[in-house]
């Protein structure tokens, strides 16, 4: 498989687990937003829960560093924020992991 290749398949499955998340929420009714900063960074999913704004970052595997979700949750002064991968669940740095099989339990 050439270089290129594999970053179209490895593109392909992220785009893939955005959708199944953003499908997950539209079934539960959850509006959902995007969030892009100057090129600097972004963050896949914005959402409103009382009075609190959450970022919420999937990731289609197990590597999970996310600058943008950090910056959004310091900047904005979020409570928390949410990381949607193949990780298990956990709360570490004012970060919820879910695993994105357990998408429908948020």
């Amino acid at each position: 498989m050439l270089l290129a290749e594999k970053n179209e398949e490895l593109t392909f499955l992220g785009s893939f687990a955005e959708n199944y998340v953003a499908q997950a929420f539209a079934a539960k009714k959850i509006p959902l937003f995007y969030w892009k900063n100057n090129n600097q960074g972004e963050v896949d999913f914005v959402f409103q829960e009382d009075v609190n704004v959450v970022p919420v970052e999937v990731k289609r595997g197990s590597n999970t560093r996310s600058r943008s979700l950090t910056m959004f949750a310091k900047q904005y002064g979020c409570p928390y924020s949410m990381r949607i991968s193949q990780k298990n669940f956990g709360f570490e740095n004012g970060i919820k992991s879910v695993p994105l099989y357990a998408v429908f339990c948020i």
